[in-house]
Parts: C-alpha cells; sequence; structure tokens
C-alpha cells in the first residue's frame, strides 16, 4: 500500500488530548457515509450500520491493560492507599487511548505494521536494535501473562490436586501444562477467521468484567469517596514515598509495548477487506475507517479502565490495611473467602484466569507479529507458543516464585517501552509516511507530553527499585 494518501478534513487531529480525540472523531456522519459511494453499498465503502462489525481490533489489545500484572499491582495500590490513586488509572487511561489509536492509524493508513514500518524506513542497525528490544518485551510478557493464567487456574484446582498428593510446585506445573492447552485452543480459532478470535478474546473480556462487577456488588464501596479520588490526583500525606512508587508500578502495568506493536497488525484484515482487487481504499473510506477504529479504540480502553478502577475499589475495601501491606494475589484470593464468601474468591481465581488465557494469547499474537514484521519472514503461531511455553514451564519446575517473575517482567518492560512508543511518535509525525494523515501540531504535543510522562514515571520506578 502506498505510503500516503489525501486528508482533506484533518479533523481527526485537531485535538489536544485523548479525550478530544473520541469526542471530535466519533461523531459521525450517516449521511456522508452514504455518500462515500451510491447507496453506501459495496465492497470500498462503510454503511452506518457496519460500525459493530468494525469492533474487535482495540478489544483485543485492551487485554494487555487488564492482565495478571494489572491485578498485583492495583491489589496492591488498593489494600495500601484505599480510593486515593484511582485518579492513577483515568490518567492511565487516556494515554492508553491516544498511544493505541496511533498504532492502529499508523497500520491503516500505511497498510503495514509498526515493525514492517520500523523495518522500511529506519537503518538497517535500528532496526535490528529494536526488533531485540521488542523481542524483550514480548517473551518477557508473555511469561508473565501464561505464569498469571497457570496461577488463576491453580487457585481453582491446585487445593484439590494437593488433596491427591501433589506438591505446591505439581499442581502449578499441572495447572501451567493446561493452560498451555486451553491458549493453543484460543489461538485456534483464528482458523476459522480474525472476527472469531477477536469475539473470543472479547467474551474474556466480558468475563472478567462481569466477575469484577459481582466483587464490587458485593464489598458496597463509598462511591462518592471513589469519585473524588478518579477526578483529583493525590498522593498520601503520610506515605508519598510509597504512594508515589504504587502510582508508577500502576502506570507501568498499564501501558504495554507489545500491543503498541500488534495494535497495528489487527487493523490489517479489514482492510485488506476494503481493498478493491486492483488498488487501495479510497481515502474517504480509510478516514471512516480511521474513525470507526477511534471509537473501538475509545469503548474498549474505557472497558479496560472501569475493570482496572474495580480492582482498586474491591482492594480498597476488602483489603485495605494501609501502606504496610503488601498483599499478593493468593493472600487476595484467601482473603475475599473468608471475608465475603466462597463465591467471591472463586469468581476472583476465574477472573485472573481468564485474564491470564486472554493475554497469553495476545502475547503469542505480538510475538509473531514482532519476528515477521522486523525479519521479514513467516513464523507459525502455535511455534511461537510452544516456544514461550517452555521458559515459563522451566520457571514452575525449578520452583520459583512466579509473583516474582511477574513482578519482575514489568521491571523490564520499562526499559523496553521507548523502543516501542518513540518509533511509533516518529513515524507517525512524518508526511514521508503518513501523507495528509501525519500528525497535526496538536497531536505531536499530545503525543510526546504524554510519552515524557511514562518515560519519566518508568525512570522514577527504576530508580525507586534500585534503591529498595
Amino acid at each position: 500500500m502506498p505510503e500516503s494518501h489525501a486528508n482533506p478534513s484533518g479533523s481527526s487531529e485537531n485535538i489536544s488530548f485523548a479525550v478530544d480525540i473520541a469526542v471530535q472523531d466519533a461523531a459521525l456522519s450517516p449521511a456522508s457515509v452514504a455518500a462515500m459511494t451510491p447507496g453506501g453499498k459495496g465492497r470500498n465503502s462503510f454503511r452506518s450500520n457496519q460500525i459493530w462489525s468494525y469492533f474487535g481490533p482495540a478489544f483485543v489489545a485492551s487485554v494487555a491493560y487488564i492482565d495478571p500484572g494489572n491485578f498485583a499491582t492495583n491489589i496492591l495500590g488498593g489494600s495500601q492507599f484505599g480510593y486515593r490513586l484511582l485518579w492513577v488509572l483515568l490518567w492511565s487511561n487516556i494515554m492508553a487511548i491516544l498511544i493505541q489509536y496511533l498504532s492502529a492509524k499508523l497500520g491503516i493508513v500505511t497498510g503495514l505494521t509498526l515493525p514492517q514500518n520500523c523495518r522500511k524506513h529506519f537503518g538497517k542497525s535500528t532496526s535490528i536494535l529494536l526488533w531485540f528490544c521488542a523481542e524483550i518485551s514480548a517473551v518477557a510478557t508473555d511469561l508473565a501473562e501464561f505464569l498469571g493464567a497457570a496461577l488463576g487456574l491453580d487457585l481453582l484446582i491446585g487445593p484439590a490436586l494437593q488433596a491427591h498428593g501433589f506438591s505446591p510446585t505439581g499442581s502449578l506445573f499441572v495447572a501451567a501444562a493446561a493452560a498451555t492447552v486451553a491458549v493453543f485452543g484460543i489461538l485456534a480459532l483464528d482458523l476459522a477467521g480474525f472476527q472469531w478470535l477477536e469475539r473470543g478474546i472479547m467474551a474474556f473480556v466480558g468475563v472478567i468484567g462481569l466477575c469484577y462487577g459481582f466483587e464490587v456488588f458485593l464489598v458496597h464501596p463509598d462511591w462518592h469517596r471513589a469519585f473524588v479520588a478518579t477526578i483529583l490526583p493525590s498522593f498520601d500525606p503520610h506515605a508519598v514515598r510509597g504512594s508515589v512508587y504504587a502510582a508508577v508500578g500502576m502506570l507501568g502495568a498499564t501501558v504495554m509495548p507489545h500491543v503498541i506493536y500488534l495494535h497495528s497488525a489487527l487493523v490489517q484484515p479489514r482492510l485488506n477487506e476494503l481493498a478493491p482487487p486492483s488498488g487501495e481504499p479510497k481515502p474517504g473510506i480509510l478516514r471512516q475507517y480511521l474513525r470507526f477504529e477511534l471509537i473501538d479504540v475509545f469503548v474498549a480502553m474505557n472497558g479496560a479502565w472501569l475493570i482496572n478502577s474495580a480492582m482498586i475499589v474491591m482492594a480498597a475495601v476488602a483489603l485495605f490495611h494501609g501502606p504496610s501491606a503488601s498483599p499478593t494475589i493468593q493472600d487476595a484470593y484467601h482473603t475475599l473467602g473468608p471475608l465475603l464468601g466462597s463465591a467471591a474468591a472463586t469468581v476472583f481465581a476465574v477472573a485472573l484466569l481468564c485474564s491470564g488465557l486472554s493475554s497469553s494469547t495476545v502475547g503469542v499474537m505480538a510475538g509473531q507479529v514482532i519476528i515477521e514484521g522486523f525479519l521479514d519472514i513467516k513464523f507459525p503461531i502455535f511455534l511461537r507458543r510452544f516456544i514461550t511455553v517452555v521458559p515459563a514451564l522451566i520457571v514452575i519446575g525449578v520452583g520459583w516464585d512466579p509473583l516474582k517473575i511477574l513482578i519482575g517482567s514489568q521491571v523490564l518492560l520499562s526499559f523496553t517501552l521507548p523502543a516501542a512508543l518513540i518509533p511509533l511518535l516518529l513515524l507517525t509525525n512524518r508526511e514521508k509516511v503518513m501523507g495528509d494523515f501525519k500528525s497535526a501540531f496538536r497531536m505531536r504535543l499530545a503525543g510526546w507530553t504524554v510519552a515524557t510522562i511514562i518515560l519519566a514515571l518508568n525512570v522514577v520506578l527504576l530508580v525507586q527499585l534500585a534503591m529498595g
């Protein structure tokens, strides 16, 4: 696909931040949609009721925002500081909307994924360095998310296995093997068509949302305090350093480099359907696709935000013990049972299992996009899954603490995030790459501001970890 297309309106760029993008681009005109081609029908056209069929890519990407790493950091933040850090999730969500929209936009306009664009527009040595960082992020993310799936399943079946003579490590290993089979099954949905895989992932997101809706219903939160904490940024005056540390950790677990690469690939199947047999989608079609995808991003990211907020609310009510608290995921599970009933503990474990399975699937998909895009090779996705399973099984088999591995992966991702975010901003700001779809000044300012905030806070996190 050629590198540029006309964009006479440029309205989707005239924004100052991610919320403004959503407000302006979500205002669709059915008349303008129908006017693109006679009758508003045909291969290279949209109908106003087609928007529902364009929901999917952002929901797949949103799984990374509710993965097991988010479980750990949100539970920690809520148990230590109650509702106080809910505002961090709101601002993280605004950043996520902007970043994921830019990734999708790059894929739609250029017809190439972010790794393919990096290989095309950057030097060979730069591309190799970016590929190395991307592979580290993909492997580290997939390892942590697979361990999260194994941990969630172990919470459900581990007690029964241990009652029949299995050791704790043995029961976790069995859970990991079962999770491997489950992820292979989810990936197989793609053989029936890309929308089947998207629907499967969306179903997992729906289950996670219902589980946390149930948890919030049980704990009866103080909604007024939760609302104030969401809109008014603050830190605990009696534990400023601890609350800053928790806030940075929550942000670090939210913005994930692998889905920045992946989202630019998730939009390709629909883009291919829009292209005529010989040619490319018209600029008006691309603009409308961008608007549809923006709505997809806005809905999916806000859904992930509500789920993350529900995690903190649940922890703030059921697990709050002040800044000295440091509950693990297992602690949360074992506390919810006696406090709210066995159903609450079971629902928590089911949510963790769904989070781990879906995010592990997305991690494998991202890894395939990375290696194929940077190296220009074909790599079977099932082979990618097998390769990434082996390190996780080794970690479990030797008895290492999966939670420490999970937390360590978040630290590692802090180093690799710039390798995804900065190339994305550089490419979407270039007229050579985007043509008339290049980012306007306000979009560039918003993008680099977000990048600066994310990178600065990740540096703070790493410094604090180094200082103990």
